[in-house]
């Protein structure tokens, strides 16, 4: 059944509000910007109320069900984390106030740089980045003024594997430097031989997103952190899929030089939609002096049972600030007490499931769709939408039928260098009745690929729209509500 449209249930005279007069004069728009043939509908406040709320009920979050989108690590966020997000001294706290009346919110961040060092192995940390990319290119640029510091003015270039994320070679281009793809062997790890063909004198650094895209831990990387010190280069740690290390390795303990943090990801705050995100980096002792600045420090000690006052401080050799203030603040609340209500061993706990429940998936899986690289994974594994014996259906076709199941799709079509690609990353926050529900219903998927394909390919039957135009759907957007020529698709 298709819901009527708010012009639908307009009905002429009918009012939601009885406002007073007026007690100052009416502001008159001129003459020619205002329009009094407006077709605005016309609705009772019960009917508005009801319009919305039916809107909000199609809507699919990770508190309705499971979001198993590989790469974005789509967990459950706690709502103590809310709540402690909105406390009215830290949701009210200005940042133009001065340090000495916001020594609550610093001590917070203060604190939570020192959790991160300690959890990635660095020896400093900036909470500034706005989010995963942003620390990216925080990052390269921290690399670029370090070869830049010494004198080494020939270093132009980054190196990227081909399983990496899309984001960082845009971030090294934007930074001005050249990028070099290095492809996958056999295993799924870096080629090894090809990487050091063209690690030399010119290189700035090579950019690592271990585990990498296909939810590989790279094999070599202890081969691959000297090989790229060798040649003078540093080596980027690419922390979006860090889920999967808590508590278990420390990137920084395995010749990393410097890392982003993804907060809204690893340490559970909701995003999607275009945000709230933050995305710190970590750095080694010999790139500390490079930080954005200025960073929260302690700049005068404590006596006896007083707190220290802690304040602001800009590395000597600092690339400079990276954005307004310090960040998003209300994001670095929430991974403060995601963390502390955690501690070690429940962090060590969030590794340990999420790696658990992908290869658990996986297996039950890989006999029905191909796992290129089927070995034990991470926290994510890749799988190909589409079989021989039924050359109609894609990956796409496979997405489109899970939401007649009552699942948000996996990622589609990423990384590329796997064919008709399903990313799969349940997270930790699934319970196994959730993983076997999904997985019954992929498997059913596979089966009517196979023996009903129309099923797939004109998916999705019971979604409050059909199938949209892959390309019209994002260059013909319909961003207000129309009363005739609104068409449902």
């Amino acid at each position: 059944m298709t819901e009527p449209t708010i012009y639908e249930i307009s009905v002429a005279g009918r009012r939601g509000a009885n406002l007073p007069d007026s007690d100052v004069p009416a502001l008159r728009l001129p003459a020619g910007l205002a329009r009094a043939d407006l077709p605005l509908p016309e609705l009772s406040e019960m009917d508005v109320v009801r319009h919305f709320l039916r809107l909000s009920q199609m809507n699919y979050s990770v508190d309705k069900g499971m979001y198993p989108l590989g790469s974005c690590t789509m967990k459950y966020n706690p709502k103590v984390n809310e709540d402690m997000a909105r406390l009215p001294g830290f949701a009210l706290s200005h940042p133009l106030q001065d340090s000495e009346f916001s020594q609550g919110a610093l001590a917070l961040m203060y604190q939570l740089q020192e959790w991160l060092k300690e959890i990635g192995g660095f020896a400093g940390i900036t909470l500034q980045p706005a989010a995963g990319a942003h620390g990216e290119l925080t990052g390269v640029l921290i690399m670029r003024a370090y070869h830049l510091a010494r004198g080494d003015t020939k270093r132009n270039k980054i190196l990227i594997p081909d399983s990496a994320h899309g984001t960082n070679p845009a971030s090294s281009s934007m930074a001005g430097l050249e990028v070099v793809e290095i492809p996958s062997d056999a295993h799924g790890n870096i080629d090894l031989e090809a990487f050091r063909r063209v690690c030399d004198e010119t290189t700035v650094g090579l950019m690592l997103t271990n585990p990498n895209t296909l939810g590989l831990f790279e094999e070599h990387v202890l081969e691959v952190a000297k090989a790229v010190h060798d040649c003078g280069g540093l080596l980027y740690g690419d922390g979006a899929n860090l889920n999967a290390l808590l508590g278990v390795v420390r990137p920084g303990d395995l010749g990393f030089d410097v890392m982003h943090y993804n907060l809204h990801k690893t340490f559970s705050t909701p995003h999607g939609g275009g945000g709230p995100g933050s995305g710190p980096v970590g750095v080694a002792a010999h790139l500390v002096d490079f930080l954005p600045g200025p960073l929260v420090g302690i700049v005068e000690d404590g006596e006896g049972d007083e707190p220290p006052l802690y304040g602001f401080i800009t590395p000597a050799k600092s690339i400079g600030r990276m954005r307004a203030f310090q960040g998003n603040f209300g994001v670095l609340v929430r991974a403060y007490t995601y963390i502390r209500m955690l501690g070690a061993s429940g962090l060590r706990a969030v590794a340990d499931h999420a790696v658990l429940n992908a290869n658990y998936l996986r297996v039950r899986l890989n006999k029905a769709y191909h796992v290129p690289h089927d070995r034990i994974c991470m926290h994510e594994f890749v799988a190909e939408g589409q079989w021989k014996d039924a050359p109609g259906v894609r990956a796409l076709d496979v997405a489109k039928r899970l939401m007649d199941y009552g699942f948000h799709p996996p990622t589609n079509y990423f990384p590329l260098i796997v064919h008709e690609a399903l990313m799969i990353e349940p997270t930790e926050t699934e319970s196994k009745d959730t993983l076997d529900a999904f997985a019954d219903a992929l498997l059913r998927i596979a089966e009517e690929a196979k023996t009903q394909p129309e099923l797939l390919t004109q998916a999705p039957h019971n979604a409050p729209v059909g199938r949209l135009d892959e390309v019209k759907a994002a260059k013909e957007l319909v961003l207000c509500c129309r009363p005739v020529e609104m068409k449902r698709a």
